[in-house]
């Protein structure tokens, strides 16, 4: 290994680390690297046998057809959620539910989960079944914590199943096709996949529900969450002038006060002969049902938390007659993650009223002053009050789930149109009329011009972190590949695995990325381990497809912890799992999908000799 192989290698295993942090953005490690590897060739130049390596070709990924067909299916994806594209398949799942049942209702869910995450990003899939699984759980007394794991697993696993599946699927055979190794098709891995899957579904189907856990009586309805609100005591209520001892003696000591604040500053003592005044406000804590009873109850109103200066009365109603109670849950790339609910005025963005909220990290209010100034974070369910019409308002919102129990989760009216566009992406990549980049951005610009997405949706559809980690990605291996480091890991681990059968070598391989993977960013595994398993099977003698697979299905092992990927927070923060719930049931099928995976790879490819 020459000196700059070893400086790189140094330099990716620091780019893990930071990929592996919490704390530093994926963006911040992306340009790192990108800023990093082009300054360090320009003042120490290097020539491989290839010839000069060009700082300039570090940055080639901006170009690369893996990051315009990613995009470009990004945009394809939103347009199919937004115009409800997939709004007849969750219809028809519901109708199946109450009319056959859950037991044969989830093995339909896992099945057609499976099939159209092939297709579809997994992200939308996993956020259109939520409310919609949750909503069937509390008619037919189910639990959502038997149902949603299972069905995001599936997703994970129908989106390794072809080469627009996932960004990670695009980016190895990106790479792979680059470094002259493999070309794949869209259906080509399809069947390994499929075969696998069908060895996870009786898993997925009788064996996980009953490792989750469920509520303690499961014929009731899952136990609503907790949130904080506040209550105004105004000058017309009877409250106002007597003691928190009565309100709570009206309340029938069902009220949880947390605090009671006066002022803009000051906090009260929670004493039973507090005397309450106009102008205070209670926080307090409750479900959403209890809330709305006693506001009802003691003829006290909830607090806007939105606007601080204008109580709610008779002349400013919270919201019109037809309101209704719903939960929203703040995904990853959320607008309103990192602000709070008063500062990002989602009051007035929106149309609504914001009563309370629910902390995915248990963390309720803590020192801020109430519900207004909790800052936000993936995860956090707001509990918002609104009329039917702008519910639609907050659907159209880039990273929020309304959960309400309705079966649409977005109001486009151009499903029909957006599924025909996205039709024909695949027909013309599969059919080999057009390139997948060229394909899918012709998807877009049709999309487009039907008006099936407005322009600005397009910006709010491309994830930032995603654009700058596969430029990164595909710049790293570039540079593990032209200073030979690749080649001598490679070397090196073909050396420590000589006396093993290739089928073994293969095993390994694919279950060290599935490890990988729960800890670290699926597109940085993909990144690192793909030219690396090009150059291990070149070491072997062996073919370089089966290789560069097991990198691919090994990425996409993503079950053993909740950050493995962020659909897997999703399912966390909406059905309450712990880090443990993972790993006792994505670890067995981590195990279980590895070692059908293997097998197939090893029958198609003809390694079991």
């Amino acid at each position: 290994m020459t000196a700059h192989g070893l400086a790189v290698l140094l330099f990716t295993l620091m780019v893990f680390a930071a990929f592996t942090s919490r704390r530093i953005p994926i963006e911040v490690t992306s340009l790192v690297v990108l800023v990093a590897l082009p300054l360090g060739f320009t003042l120490f130049p290097y020539r491989s046998a290839a010839g000069q390596v060009d700082p300039l070709g570090f940055f080639y990924g901006f170009s690369h057809e893996a990051l315009i067909a990613i995009c470009s299916l990004m945009v394809l994806g939103r347009a199919l959620v937004e115009n409800g594209a997939l709004r007849p398949v969750t219809s028809r799942l519901a109708r199946l539910w109450r009319t056959r049942g859950p037991r044969l209702g989830l093995l339909v869910v896992i099945i057609a989960s499976m099939s159209v995450s092939g297709v579809v990003n997994d992200t939308p899939v996993v956020v259109l079944l939520i409310p919609v699984l949750i909503a069937l759980a509390r008619e037919t007394g189910d639990s959502p914590q038997r149902l949603l794991m299972p069905m995001n697993f599936a997703v994970l696993i129908g989106g390794m199943s072809t080469t627009i599946g996932t960004s990670t699927n695009l980016l190895v055979v990106a790479i792979a096709s680059q470094m002259g190794a493999a070309q794949f098709g869209v259906f080509d891995f399809t069947p390994v996949a499929a075969a696998a899957a069908l060895v996870a579904l009786p898993y997925l189907w009788w064996v996980a529900p009953r490792l989750l856990p469920a509520d303690a009586d499961a014929a009731q309805p899952p136990v609503e969450r907790i949130f904080d609100a506040v209550l105004h005591v105004s000058a017309q209520s009877d409250f106002a002038g007597r003691t928190l001892g009565d309100l709570l003696e009206g309340s029938r000591h069902e009220l949880q006060v947390v605090s009671v604040r006066r002022g803009e500053q000051l906090e009260l003592v929670r004493l039973p002969n507090l005397e309450l005044a106009a102008g205070d406000r209670l926080v307090v804590r409750g479900t959403a049902s209890q809330l709305k009873e006693f506001e009802k109850r003691l003829e006290l109103k909830l607090y806007n938390v939105d606007d601080p200066e204008q109580p709610i009365d008779d002349d400013h109603p919270l919201v019109a007659a037809d309101a209704v109670l719903v939960e929203v849950i703040l995904l990853p790339n959320s607008s309103l993650v990192g602000g709070t609910v008063r500062g990002q005025r989602v009051a007035d963005r929106f149309g609504v009223a914001v009563l309370g909220a629910y902390r995915s990290t248990g963390r309720v209010m803590q020192r801020e002053r109430d519900v207004g100034d909790v800052r936000l974070a993936a995860g956090d369910v707001l509990l918002v009050q609104a009329s039917p019409a702008k519910l639609a308002t907050l659907r159209a919102e880039p990273g929020l789930v309304v959960v309400d129990g309705e079966m649409d989760a977005s109001t486009g009216g151009r499903g029909v149109l957006a599924a025909l566009i996205m039709a024909g992406v695949i027909g013309a990549a599969v059919l080999k009329v057009a390139p997948m980049y060229l394909a899918a951005i012709s998807g877009v610009l049709a999309m487009l011009l039907t008006r099936c997405v407005r322009p600005a949706a397009i910006g709010r559809a491309l994830k930032t972190e995603i654009v700058l980690l596969i430029a990164a990605s595909l710049a790293l291996g570039k540079a593990l590949v032209d200073t030979g480091a690749a080649a001598a890991i490679a070397h090196a681990f073909t050396q420590a695995v000589s006396a093993w059968p290739t089928i073994a070598v293969l095993g390994a391989m694919l279950v060290f990325m599935g490890l990988l993977t729960n800890f670290v960013s699926n597109n940085a595994a993909a990144a690192i381990g793909t030219p690396i398993a090009i150059e291990a099977a070149r070491s072997l003698g062996a073919p370089a497809e089966p290789f560069v697979l097991a990198i691919l299905f090994g990425c996409n092992l993503s079950y053993a912890t909740p950050i493995a990927y962020q659909t897997n927070l999703l399912v966390m923060s909406a059905a309450r799992y712990r880090f443990v719930d993972f790993v006792r049931v994505g670890g067995p099928l981590l195990v279980l999908m590895a070692a059908a995976l293997t097998a197939m790879l090893g029958w198609r490819y003809s390694l079991w000799h």
